[in-house]
Parts: C-alpha cells; sequence; structure tokens
C-alpha cells in the first residue's frame, strides 16, 4: 500500500479499538481517542523505514533518510542471515524485518519503556515524531507542497498541546494503566497496532508480507502471507485508491461515533 492508505487504515483501526473498549465498559477519555489514532497513523507508515523512497524517509530531511539507508542494510543483512532454503535471492531489505509482528511487538514496547522511564520529554519525542508521520500521511497533499519546517512546526506545536491535554486528571495519562509509574505506559499499543495494521494491508498487495517471521513456513522462514493471488492488488492500484480508503475513512468514522458514545 501506500502511505495515505497505511495511515487512513492506522487511524481507523485506532477508532475501532476505542469503540472495542467502550463497549467493553472502559471507555477512552477523548484525548486518548484523538491521541492515539494519530499516532497510529503515524505508526502504520514507520516498517517501511526500509525503502529509501517511502514517506518516512523523505519526512525528517537528511536523518530520515539517513535511517531509511542503515534499517534497509541492516534488514537485508538479518535476511541473508536468517533465511531458509526455500527463500529467494534479495537485493534489498525492503519489506523484510520491519514488516514482521516481532519488529511490531518490539518498537511499541521500547517506546512504551521509554515513555514511562525518560518522562515528559520522551513522550513529546514519541508524539512529535509519528504527528508529523500522521501528517505526512493523512493530509499528504498539503504535506507535499508545503515546506518540511511548517511540517515539523505543526508536529511540535501538536505534541505539546497534546501532551499538556493528556497529563490533566482523567484525560488520558494513565488510562488502561494507572499504578503508579506506569504514565503513557499505554503509547506503545497504538504503535504496535499501526506497525501491524502495515504489514496487514502490505499482506494484501502482489508481493505478500512476512509478518510471522521468524515462524517457519515450510522450507521457508520469510513467508510472505497473503490472501490467494486473484484478491491481491498492486499498490497504489484502483482497488486501494477508490475501494481501500473510502472503507478506512467510513470505519473510522464509525468508530470514532461508537467510541465517544455519540449515537
Amino acid at each position: 500500500m501506500m502511505g495515505p492508505a497505511h495511515s487512513l487504515s492506522g487511524a481507523a483501526a485506532w477508532l475501532g479499538v476505542g469503540a472495542a473498549a467502550a463497549a467493553a465498559g472502559h471507555a477512552m477519555p477523548w484525548p486518548v481517542l484523538v491521541v492515539g489514532a494519530l499516532i497510529c497513523a503515524g505508526a502504520a507508515l514507520a516498517p517501511d523505514l526500509d525503502h529509501k523512497s517511502a514517506t518516512i524517509s523523505r519526512s525528517f530531511g537528511p536523518v530520515s533518510k539517513t535511517v531509511c539507508e542503515v534499517v534497509d542494510k541492516l534488514s537485508y543483512a538479518v535476511y541473508k542471515a536468517t533465511k531458509g532454503p526455500g527463500d529467494p535471492r534479495r537485493t534489498g531489505g525492503h519489506r523484510t524485518l520491519t514488516h514482521t509482528w516481532l519488529w511490531a511487538v518490539l518498537i511499541g514496547g521500547g517506546c512504551s519503556l521509554a515513555a514511562i522511564t525518560g518522562g515528559r520529554w520522551a513522550v513529546l519525542a514519541i508524539l512529535f515524531v509519528h504527528l508529523v508521520l500522521a501528517v505526512e500521511g493523512l493530509l499528504w497533499r498539503a504535506a507535499r507542497v508545503s515546506s518540511d519546517v511548517l511540517v515539523w512546526l505543526l508536529g511540535a506545536t501538536g505534541a505539546w498541546i497534546l501532551a499538556g491535554v493528556l497529563d490533566q486528571p482523567g484525560q488520558g495519562s494513565t488510562w488502561l494503566f494507572s499504578g503508579s509509574g506506569q504514565e503513557y505506559l499505554w503509547l506503545g499499543l497504538p504503535i504496535v497496532l499501526g506497525a501491524l495494521v502495515h504489514d496487514i494491508g502490505d499482506a494484501l498487495t502482489v508481493s505478500g508480507c512476512p509478518i510471522l517471521w521468524p515462524i517457519p513456513i515450510g522450507r521457508r522462514r520469510w513467508y510472505p502471507l497473503g490472501p490467494p493471488k486473484a484478491m491481491r492488488f498492486r499498490a497504489g492500484s484502483w482497488v486501494e485508491v477508490k475501494v481501500l480508503m473510502p472503507v478506512f475513512m467510513l470505519l473510522g468514522g464509525v468508530g470514532g461515533v461508537v467510541a465517544l458514545d455519540l449515537v
């Protein structure tokens, strides 16, 4: 999938989680719903850190480009070191390490750990990165024609304001985890979800996605999961733009309405 579809699917997924949480009697405060949807939208772009031409590679200037090049080489090295006898030869690391459930869990867990140990500045950094990515994905047309600095300022301002709202009593810093020292522990959840939603979206395309690595399937450790080939589509095709993106917007809207108990 392309960046906008990934971000829309991530936001819709978190809004769906919000609806499920409300139905289970553990409704999210509205700041958690909004911030989680934005984080999930941003996190749904992050697995493409292994692709030097992806949206995320352009999001933070030379820094993100360099990170993408490093992650691509790292992913390729891990692929070569762990591939099974049935896995094909590759020349790069795209859709390998960063497109797995293990990566999603490690990144989400790392962000949760940073949030509870690094204090306010760590929370602000996590929010800033994901808000910038959310803008790049959800508002991609506007982001393309505006300056990077403007997008970064929007992300920084949004992070500062939303962190201030979440810090208010009952507004979300202790949602789900209310023990002492567990403030913002939940921040890793939309990050894990966003990465997994990205992987599932890529699994629907022609190439599939090795979500289950390192679990072997037959003679392959990097088995590209996906539906039957007749049901797959090419990234950026009319199926993605004309069908899936409107569906994501509809499902996200319904999820948000239910989560906020507006019906």
